[in-house]
């Protein structure tokens, strides 16, 4: 059976997220915070270390995606040692989140193969996104980017979804969003264990975006597919299909 859709995860696959240490480091200057820390390269460390632990209590379900973004400025502004932080309100802590985005809007881009990848896929599969974050958060996103148009509103996010990757019933729940069975879609994501294992799992082709390539070191599954960048994807996925067809 060919490929008919192809499924995409959306931060570090098709959204550079490189931009996030700059956006921090000029929002915290604006605030006068950044003098604080010994140089940029604390704040962002510490920044990292505050979002890997609240968004990881949102996908576990313990706490919501908007109320992650509270927790994580709370805490940043707690250890950052700013004197009012352990006393901002859920409303004031949502507000300095805002302003960071604020001016994370201002630098978003897509990956440079991600537009010209799109534009190859889009005459022939069906196209959609499974993600784990917030359908409205990454709606806007793929707005700021220009990559939008290529999904319409196949997006099936964690937060909606109630699960997340790499759990089976989200990639499922992106195939039924396209259509399709499990076996007729791929999925594309720069996590190895999260996106393409996951997918495969799930019944999907996973194939894992290496872009640092550094699959060598890796234990990559024979029934993963590794490319190095979105634009060897098309090729890819041809060649699956030619795989799969029995012989004469």
């Amino acid at each position: 059976m060919p490929i008919r859709g192809v499924l995409f995860d959306i931060d570090d696959t098709l959204f550079d997220s490189g931009s996030e240490a700059d956006s921090l480091l000029a929002y915290l200057r604006m605030r006068g915070l950044l003098d604080r820390f010994g140089g940029g390269a604390a704040a962002v460390r510490l920044w990292r270390e505050v979002r890997e632990r609240h968004y990881g209590r949102f996908l576990s379900g313990e706490i919501s995606f908007a109320s992650q973004q509270r927790e994580r400025a709370r805490d940043f502004l707690v250890r950052l040692g700013a004197s009012a932080g352990a006393g901002l309100s859920d409303r004031e802590c949502s507000a300095w989140f805002a302003g960071y985005q604020a001016h994370r809007h201002t630098t978003r881009t897509p990956f440079p193969d991600a537009e010209s990848a799109l534009k190859k896929l889009a005459p022939d599969f069906r196209l959609g996104v499974v993600s784990n974050s917030s359908v409205d958060h990454q709606r806007r996103k793929l707005d700021a980017i220009g990559l939008r148009s290529y999904f319409g509103d196949r997006l099936i996010c964690s937060d909606q979804h109630g699960a997340a990757k790499p759990e089976a019933s989200i990639f499922l729940a992106g195939c039924a969003s396209l259509g399709l069975r499990p076996h007729e879609t791929a999925y594309v994501g720069d996590d190895y264990e999260t996106d393409a294992v996951g997918a495969r799992r799930a019944g999907l082709h996973g194939f894992w975006l290496d872009r640092v390539n550094d699959g060598v070191a890796a234990a990559v599954d024979a029934d993963i597919r590794v490319i190095q960048s979105l634009n060897e994807l098309q090729a890819a996925l041809a060649a699956l299909d030619s795989e799969s067809q029995p012989e004469r």
